[in-house]
C-alpha cells in the first residue's frame, strides 16, 4: 500500500473509495478507478518480471495520447522507474538523441511509429529493449502483450521514495539540442497542489485533456493534478477541432485548455457558431503571449480565461491566474502559484523595482532537479535555489506578474531595448493579420534591427506600406520592422510555439 497523499497512492486511494467512478474517458471507452489501478499494477509487475526494470532505470514511449502512457506512468512510479515521454513529432534521429542521452533500457513504441524506429534497432542502443504496443510481435521487439500475460498475477516492489526522479522531460528545443529536465516524485506533487488551487478542482470535475502528454502542458497542468483528487479526464488522441467541440458538447468538461494556436481552427470550424460553452468553469491557456481577441472571446461569454506560466523545469505551474482575478488582471500571467516564489532580477541579479523589467525567477519544490546528466546547463540554470527562466517580465504593485519576452528573443538596437512581444501584440490587433511574430537581424549600424513576419488572412492583399502606416502613432518608431515578411504559415514545435530560431535563419 502506498502512503496516503504521494503520487503513487492516488489511483490506489481512489480504487478503493470509488471503484465504479470513471477516471479515464478514451474513444467513447469509459475507464474505472478500479479498472485504472489493476492496469498500473498488472503494468508494474510486467516492468519488474518481464523487462527487469529497476529502481532508477529510465523507460521511454512514443505514441499520442493513450490511456497505456498513464499506466505506464504511474507502473514506473511504483517500481521507482524514471519515465520518460517522447514528442512523437519528432524525427527518429532526434528520438535516438533522447534515448542516448536518457539511457533508456526500455522503449514502449505504439503501432504507427513502429517502422520508423526500426533503425534504431540497429544504431548504438545495445540495453535498450523495445517493446510494440501493436498487436503484431516484430523480430528483435518484445510484445506487450506476450510479457503482460507472463506477469499476470505477479507483484512489484513498491517505491515511494519523494525525492526519486519521476519524469525526464525534454525541452521543446525551440533552440538548440533538447535537454531532459529531471522532475522529482514531489515536484509532481507540489505541481498537482498548484493545480488544485489554480483551476479550484474538486473530485466532480471533468477534465478534457487535447494537449499532448509528451510535454508538461498536456501531462501536468490539469491532467494527472485530476487523478489526486480523484477527478474524471477525457482523453484525445491529440487536438482535433471537430472532436474538441462534440466533446464539450457531448461530455460537458468544466475545465480544460485551449492554446492560442488552436482558436483559429475551431472558430472557423462549422459547429463553433452554435455550440454551448455552459459547462466549461474556466479554460486555461498559455504557452506564448496571448491576444487579447482571445481573452475578449471568453471573458465576453463570463467564462474565465486563465494564464499560466511556467515551463518544463517548474513542472510547469509557477505563476497563474484564477477564476477570481483573471477578469481584472486580464492583461497579465498572475500571481505567484501556492508553492512558488518569485523574483524579477536585473542583470546584476539585484531585485527590480516595481514595473521594472527583469528576468524571472522561480523557488518551489516543483522546480527540476536538474537536466540528466548535463551538470553546466544545471548550474547555469539553477543557482542559490532560483530557476533563471530566460524569461523577461515585471511585478506591479499589486504583486502581480506580467510577462514582457524571452530573454534572448530581446532586439537591442541603437541602444534600446525593443521587445518583440510588443510588437507581435500590436500588430495581431490588425484586422487583416492572423498572426505576426518578431525577430530581431544583425545590422552593422544598429547592431539589430526588426525583421516582422506576416501570416495575413485569406482574403487580404495588405502591403508592408501598409502595415507601417498603421503602426504609426501606435508605437516609436525605433520599434517598427525594418523588413516584414509574408508568409502562410509560422513554423512551430509540438506544442505550437513559433520557432524563432528559424525565423532568424529565414530574416
Amino acid at each position: 500500500m502506498s502512503k496516503p497523499g504521494t503520487i503513487t497512492g492516488w489511483i490506489e486511494k481512489w480504487a478503493e473509495v470509488c471503484p465504479e467512478k470513471t477516471a479515464l474517458q478514451y474513444e467513447g471507452k469509459k475507464i474505472s478507478y478500479g479498472d485504472f489501478d489493476r492496469q498500473i499494477k498488472s503494468t508494474a509487475a510486467m516492468l519488474d518480471h518481464s523487462l527487469g526494470i529497476r529502481r532508477g532505470d529510465r523507460v521511454a514511449y512514443l505514441g499520442q495520447n493513450h490511456p497505456r502512457m498513464l499506466y505506464l506512468l504511474f507502473a514506473c512510479l511504483r517500481v521507482g522507474a524514471i519515465f520518460v515521454p517522447l514528442n512523437w513529432r519528432l524525427t527518429p534521429m532526434e528520438h535516438l538523441h533522447m534515448l542516448t542521452s536518457s539511457g533508456a533500457t526500455a522503449f514502449f513504441v505504439e503501432a504507427p511509429y513502429e517502422d520508423q524506429c526500426e533503425k534504431l534497432i540497429e544504431k548504438d542502443l545495445p540495453d535498450c529493449r523495445f517493446v510494440t504496443l501493436g498487436g503484431h510481435k516484430k523480430p528483435g521487439w518484445h510484445g506487450l502483450r506476450h510479457m503482460l500475460r507472463q506477469a499476470h498475477g505477479r507483484n512489484s516492489p513498491l517505491n515511494d521514495n519523494p525525492d526519486d526522479p519521476a519524469v525526464i522531460i525534454f525541452t521543446s528545443g525551440t533552440t538548440g539540442q533538447p535537454k531532459g529536465a529531471v522532475l522529482t516524485r514531489k515536484a509532481l506533487e507540489v505541481n498537482a497542489q498548484n493545480s488544485l488551487h489554480m483551476h479550484d478542482m474538486t473530485h466532480d470535475d471533468v477534465i478534457l485533456t487535447i494537449l499532448p502528454m509528451f510535454h508538461v502542458g498536456g501531462l501536468n497542468i490539469q491532467t494527472t493534478a485530476a487523478f489526486s483528487v480523484g477527478a474524471t479526464v477525457l482523453l484525445h488522441r491529440s487536438f482535433d477541432a471537430a472532436q474538441t467541440i462534440a466533446a464539450i458538447q457531448e461530455d460537458h468538461p468544466s475545465l480544460t485548455i485551449i492554446l492560442p494556436a488552436h482558436m483559429l481552427p475551431l472558430q472557423s470550424h462549422k459547429d463553433w457558431p452554435q455550440i454551448d460553452l455552459s459547462s466549461l468553469r474556466s479554460v486555461t491557456t498559455g504557452s506564448c503571449v496571448v491576444p487579447d481577441a482571445m481573452t475578449a472571446f471568453w471573458h465576453d461569454r463570463k467564462i474565465p480565461l486563465l494564464q499560466v506560466y511556467g515551463s518544463s523545469e517548474t513542472s510547469p505551474i509557477a505563476i497563474h491566474q484564477t477564476a477570481e482575478t483573471a477578469f481584472a488582471t486580464a492583461a497579465s500571467i498572475g500571481f505567484a502559484a501556492k508553492n512558488c516564489d518569485v523574483r524579477i532580477v536585473d542583470e546584476g541579479g539585484q531585485d527590480c523595482d516595481i514595473d521594472q523589467a527583469g528576468e524571472i525567477l522561480i523557488k518551489g519544490r516543483n522546480v527540476m532537479a536538474g537536466y540528466w546528466q548535463d551538470e553546466p546547463a544545471t548550474k547555469k540554470a539553477l543557482q542559490e535555489g532560483w530557476f533563471y527562466t530566460g524569461d523577461i517580465g515585471t511585478c506591479d504593485e499589486q504583486g502581480c506578474y506580467h510577462f514582457v519576452d524571452r530573454k534572448k528573443d530581446m532586439i537591442i538596437s541603437g541602444g534600446e531595448n525593443i521587445y518583440p512581444a510588443e510588437l507581435e501584440t500590436v500588430l495581431a490587433a490588425h484586422p487583416d493579420i492572423l498572426e505576426a511574430s518578431v525577430v530581431g537581424r544583425p545590422d552593422d549600424r544598429w547592431g539589430e534591427v526588426v525583421v516582422a513576419f506576416i501570416v495575413r488572412d485569406a482574403a487580404s492583399s495588405i502591403t508592408k506600406a501598409e502595415i507601417l502606416d498603421w503602426l504609426g502613432d501606435r508605437l516609436g518608431r525605433y520599434k517598427h520592422p525594418r523588413d516584414i515578411h509574408f508568409i502562410d504559415d509560422m513554423p512551430r514545435n509540438e506544442m505550437r510555439k513559433i520557432l524563432k530560431d528559424k525565423l532568424r535563419d529565414m530574416a
